[in-house]
């Protein structure tokens, strides 16, 4: 008889003393490294000033961080913080929202496109959301060694039981559920794949804002759908019809399919690749 996962990761990778190293910082960290890297690639195809890059990587890190806890802090649990405001500088005792994330990060491009780049900050987000998809699935390998946001019960062979977590030994006890975690994350990594494709291959930067929305619905759809088989983040979402997740998802769905349709019916724009082959050394290329 097939026997279900054991989920018993250990969500500490290493400890030093105070010092303790968690999956979860070394996957968000592995993540944020990769995603400049590849970055780095596409600017450096297209002839961007290098310096562009390191500070886009300081405001986007900075909007993660201070994005996502504060919309976890606002969407989730404001009557607890509004009570105690301390307490929402405690990040490392969890609370991260995605939504709020993407929200802070839209907000840093706009005011790195104005102060920095001097360009539309489509620009940006057609270069910047490609590595993002691979971060997001970076982090949620990160949630499935905290062994959090985990779905409710199946009986699918691959269901997991989450024997770290107090929240399954208090609602799942000997039962399985659904590791929504690699959901997402293989969601995510596959639409890494596909906006790499559309990118090297397809040249879908040619028609500003397409790979924008593309990311937005591949990233928000299969969210919105997993929802339906998450447990509930907070209390108060148990007597939704859509929860909190899946009702924050549904704008940036719709500004996909928008950005989708708007790049199609316009026309391709012309834009010169100085590196042609963007892992090579492009020091011949500067004058």
């Amino acid at each position: 008889m097939f026997q279900f996962i054991v989920w018993n990761a250990n969500p500490d990778l290493l400890s030093l003393g105070p010092f303790t190293v968690r999956w979860y910082g070394l996957m968000f960290a592995i993540g944020f490294w990769l995603g400049y890297n590849i970055l780095g690639r596409i600017y450096r195809h297209e002839g961007a000033p290098e310096k562009w890059l390191g500070i886009l990587l300081l405001w986007v890190v900075g909007a993660t961080i201070v994005g996502a806890r504060l919309g976890h802090v606002f969407f989730y649990e404001w009557s607890y913080y509004s009570a105690h405001p301390a307490d929402i500088l405690k990040v490392w005792e969890g609370g991260l929202a995605s939504h709020g994330g993407t929200l802070a990060i839209i907000l840093a491009v706009i005011l790195y496109s104005v102060f920095t780049t001097k360009k539309s900050p489509i620009w940006t987000f057609d270069r910047l959301v490609i590595p993002v998809a691979l971060v997001g699935g970076m982090i949620r390998i990160g949630n499935l060694m905290n062994s959090e946001i985990f779905g409710t019960a199946t009986d699918l062979p691959w269901g997991f039981m989450f024997v770290r977590s107090a929240q399954w030994h208090r609602m799942y006890e000997g039962m399985a559920c659904h590791p929504t975690q690699l959901y997402e994350a293989f969601c995510y990594f596959a639409l890494f794949a596909l906006l790499m494709w559309m990118y090297w291959r397809k040249n879908a930067e040619t028609r500003p804002g397409l790979i924008f929305g593309v990311f937005f619905i591949g990233i928000f759809l299969p969210r919105f759908l997993i929802e339906f088989i998450k447990n509930d983040q907070v209390g108060f979402e148990a007597s939704m019809t859509l929860n909190m997740g899946q009702l924050l998802s549904i704008p940036f769905v719709l500004a996909g399919v928008f950005l989708v349709i708007r790049a199609m019916c316009r026309p391709k724009v012309d834009i010169p690749f100085p590196d042609r082959f963007a892992d090579e050394d492009n020091s011949t290329n500067k004058k």
